[in-house]
């Protein structure tokens, strides 16, 4: 009998299992003395914390708008009919931005409880606002704060901002927006922005008859005397205000209707309407699967989705107008890859997930925002497995998981849910930890749990929470009640060492004889010897192991809920692949010739394993290399099977490791030219084949090209010459039309002959191509002009600055540029919110309460690739030397 025994042992963290994100102390908070009387001239803000006292809640709202597009100004009214809780004098909210003009507390019949002008105070730092009210409001009784206010519509990318977008007539237009997640409502009307905080809204809008207007609830629209129109819009759902949106435009739209009878509508710019039909078909499939999953009916009677022109994030979730970059709605059939098929597809199925998980149900407060993001990462995969199996969007999640690996590996990494307060804080929780990991450790407690007992538990937890908030546990009581071999498992210790402590765990395989020893650690990648020095055995995950051996096809599961541990893995086992097609978030390290046995049954029969168990390897063994744990020349001897691997996910992780060796060590193409040559040479230049193919063939000869491959070179130039000839009328295929753009900008004409096409396009996903294509080139004036232009924000929009940035630093001619561009306009960048990690660091530094998770993060990303080259360079160079002999 063969056992394998399984060890396990952590490296120091600094928030151990168990301790719970630090509760915010202001709800349990004294309400302010209440007086009867009291000089307005003598007052203070009355509040000093963070977050919103609890003594006041929000019931129900009724906003009242007139936005200018003329004057790019808003003027507004808002009614709250609020609850006390507490005898107090005053009402403390949110306010950002908003030059408040008259402020009254009238009772439950609308009478004003005082003819004084209401005294209203401000605290910027803390982005609220105070009004004094001279009467007692009482406790248990129910009151209405009136406030008119006004601002002028915002730069940037938040609160209620200004868009515009250019007629092929060369007319500019303009519209109005708003995004608000996580702390921007309070800028466009004065409100109780917490999540908490739900209550109903009663929206409407003035405008006039050119333009219309969108909000969450469907609209009624009445005639106004001096010509303009206000539209009314139905009360809304109980929501958070994170999700209220409105939106003034001039947009064209197309509809249909989901099996339930929710009609679906997209919105955007007039000529862009054509590209909004995959959009609406994927919705309405979205929609109808949505449905079914959760066993819960949508409950709007209409979902909207707008394409904004001017939009920072991929999407925004709001209940009911669902809102998009241009990029991640639009689809045009003779521009647009299968790659950006996938893509607006993902997005569309992330956003209405979210209508459920985030909406119906609201994480409690923004520590648990993994608990929104998370859920809507994961059920793209779910719902686009389900709706669209062809686009084979499985073969995504590994990369979605390698992610949240390199993430989870730096010391200043974080717990999934972490504590958060101010918006500084709050707007780092957007990370790759809370959507990535999120969805990783969520996709293996379903495959823990099994499909029937993960669905069923989540159709519980949304159906106990609706209209309200929940926590961590709230999620795994619902998801309880489950027996993993004979006997109860506690679910909520097993997910708390996932949720309450940061870090990814490495299983160590080694093998004496015929048992086989596992090891499990806490991985750091960018400290070597605080890595391999400095263990801590207090440190605990409860692992749900899986692995399979040579003897069967039979996939093995085992609790590890201990240090130290065995199992029978029986006779006669040759080899034993852990962590199953990666369905568990931890990494594997095979010690003695673990690596070497890997290495033979991928040479000899890599088809025993999975492509997802052959990547996985792949990944593995890397990241190892990086931790310290594993010598390069064992890494690049397992991936010389990838000369007979066929399938696109393995190929192509060991084609990207490649790729950065090429781009350290002189530039030696021929290695990589010659080991790829089969194929280079098998693909095609057109958008036949799977989505799997065509995702192959658009990496690997886009590779070729950079990598100067004569007939790459050649075919991408005749391309390119016979689709000028054409005046652009040539329908270039998708999949490799960035190859055909990079190529062809590397002449002047070309360069100039892109530029302007991208002047011009009314497609937003062959702008992306060209623009990506137009920053590659070798001439660094051309680059310092595409800087200047995203900087100037007309041809080359502000929210693209920030890639247009990334596409320049990784252009050898363009690292200098890129950094001297940046120092030089670093206050523009920041105002325009370019730059968001390093603006997010710099606010945090003028609050001095951020733990500055972004410069951590990009200290240990540099001190990790210096330790890389220093550990491995020579090793490579001396490999290559090999190969190439």
């Amino acid at each position: 009998m063969a056992l394998v025994r399984l060890l396990v042992f952590y490296l120091l963290l600094k928030s151990p299992v168990g301790s719970q994100p630090m509760q915010s102390p202001q709800h349990t908070s004294s309400t302010p003395q209440p007086t009867e009387e009291q000089a307005p001239g003598s007052l203070s803000f009355p509040w000093s914390r963070l977050r919103l006292p609890r003594y006041i809640i929000p019931l129900h709202y009724h906003l009242h708008l007139h936005p200018n597009l003329t004057t790019l100004s808003f003027s507004g009214s808002v009614r709250i009919q609020i609850h006390v809780e507490n005898n107090t004098n005053w009402v403390v909210l949110h306010s950002k931005g908003l030059q408040i003009s008259k402020a009254t507390v009238l009772d439950e019949n609308l009478a004003h409880l005082s003819d004084q002008v209401l005294p209203v105070l401000h605290n910027p730092s803390h982005e609220q606002a105070a009004i004094f009210s001279p009467r007692v409001l009482s406790r248990g009784h129910k009151y209405f704060l009136y406030i008119e206010f006004g601002a002028e519509l915002g730069d940037g990318f938040y609160g209620f901002y200004k868009s515009t977008y250019r007629m092929s007539t060369g007319e500019t237009r303009t519209l109005a927006s708003t995004h608000f997640e996580p702390t921007s409502a309070r800028m466009a009307f004065p409100c109780f922005d917490e999540p908490s905080f739900k209550a109903n809204y009663s929206v409407r809008i003035r405008r006039s008859p050119e333009h219309i207007s969108l909000s969450n609830m469907p609209i009624k629209t009445v005639e106004l005397n001096d010509g303009l129109l206000e539209d009314h819009f139905a009360v809304s759902v109980r929501m958070s205000t994170y999700l209220v949106a409105f939106i003034i435009c001039d947009f064209k739209s197309v509809s249909a209707t989901t099996s339930s009878g929710i009609k679906v509508s997209i919105y955007a710019a007039p000529e862009k309407w054509q590209q909004t039909h995959y959009a609406l078909e994927v919705a309405v499939k979205m929609m109808d699967f949505f449905e079914k999953y959760f066993n819960i009916l949508y409950p709007l009677p209409k979902q909207d989705l707008i394409a904004i022109p001017d939009f920072q994030s991929g999407a925004m979730e709001n209940w009911g107008l669902t809102t998009y970059r241009e990029t991640s709605l639009l689809f045009d059939p003779l521009t647009s890859s299968v790659s950006d098929k996938l893509y607006v597809t993902m997005v569309i199925g992330h956003e209405l997930a979210h209508q459920w998980f985030g909406n119906l149900v609201t994480m409690e407060w923004w520590n648990d925002i993994w608990l929104n993001e998370g859920f809507a990462r994961y059920m793209e995969y779910i719902s686009v497995e389900a709706t669209y199996p062809e686009l084979r969007v499985e073969e995504y999640l590994l990369t979605t998981c390698f992610a949240a690996v390199g993430r989870d590996s730096y010391d200043s990494s974080r717990p999934i849910s972490s504590s958060a307060e101010s918006p500084t804080q709050i707007k780092e929780m957007f990370d790759t930890v809370s959507y990535n990991k999120g969805a990783c450790v969520l996709h293996m407690l379903r495959y823990f749990l099994t499909d029937d007992v993960f669905q069923s538990g989540i159709v519980r937890y949304l159906r106990k929470y609706s209209y309200s908030n929940a926590h961590n546990q709230d999620l795994w009581d619902s998801l309880a009640n489950y027996l993993f071999a004979g006997e109860h498992l506690d679910l909520t210790a097993m997910m708390n060492t996932w949720t309450l402590q940061k870090g990814i765990p490495l299983i160590i395989v080694s093998r004496n004889g015929s048992p086989l020893t596992h090891t499990c650690t806490h991985a750091h990648t960018h400290c070597c010897q605080y890595y391999l020095n400095y263990f801590d055995f207090s440190y605990l995950w409860h692992i749900p192991l899986t692995y399979k051996t040579n003897m069967s096809t039979t996939i093995h599961r085992h609790m590890m809920t201990t240090h130290t541990d065995s199992v029978d893995i029986g006779e006669g086992v040759g080899w034993v692949k852990v962590n199953t097609d990666m369905t568990g978030y931890y990494m594997v390290h095979y010690e003695g010739s673990g690596w070497d046995e890997m290495t033979k049954l991928l040479r000899e029969d890599h088809t025993a394993l999975s492509y997802k168990d052959r990547t996985h390897l792949i990944h593995n063994a890397f990241q190892l290399v990086t931790g310290g744990q594993l010598l390069l020349n064992k890494a690049l001897d397992l991936i010389d099977y990838l000369r007979s691997e066929t399938h696109t996910v393995p190929l192509l992780e060991g084609l990207g490791y490649l790729e950065a060796f090429y781009r350290l060590v002189e530039k030696r193409n021929t290695y990589i030219l010659r080991f790829f040559r089969d194929v280079i040479d098998q693909q095609m230049w057109s958008d036949r084949g799977s989505v799997s193919e065509r995702r192959l063939r658009s990496e690997v000869l886009s590779l070729a090209c950079h990598l100067d491959d004569p007939p790459c070179l050649e075919r991408a130039s005749q391309t390119f010459r016979d689709w000028l000839l054409s005046n652009g009328t040539l329908n270039l295929p998708t999949d490799v039309a960035e190859t055909v753009y990079s190529v062809g900008a590397r002449d002047e004409h070309g360069w100039a002959s892109l530029f302007h096409t991208y002047t011009i396009s009314l497609s937003e996903a062959q702008k992306e191509k060209i623009l990506s294509a137009l920053a590659s080139s070798r001439d660094t004036s051309k680059l310092h002009r595409l800087l200047e232009l995203g900087l100037e924000g007309k041809v080359i929009r502000f929210q693209d600055l920030s890639s247009l940035v990334l596409l320049v630093a990784s252009n050898p001619q363009g690292h200098h540029l890129a950094w001297n561009f940046v120092k030089k306009n670093w206050s523009t960048l920041i105002h325009k919110s370019v730059i968001c990690a390093v603006q997010l660091f710099f606010e945090s530094i003028k609050e001095q309460a951020s733990q500055l998770r972004a410069t951590q993060v990009a200290l240990d990303n540099v001190q990790k690739n210096v330790l890389w080259v220093q550990r491995n360079l020579g090793t490579l160079r001396n490999w290559l030397d090999e190969q190439m002999k």
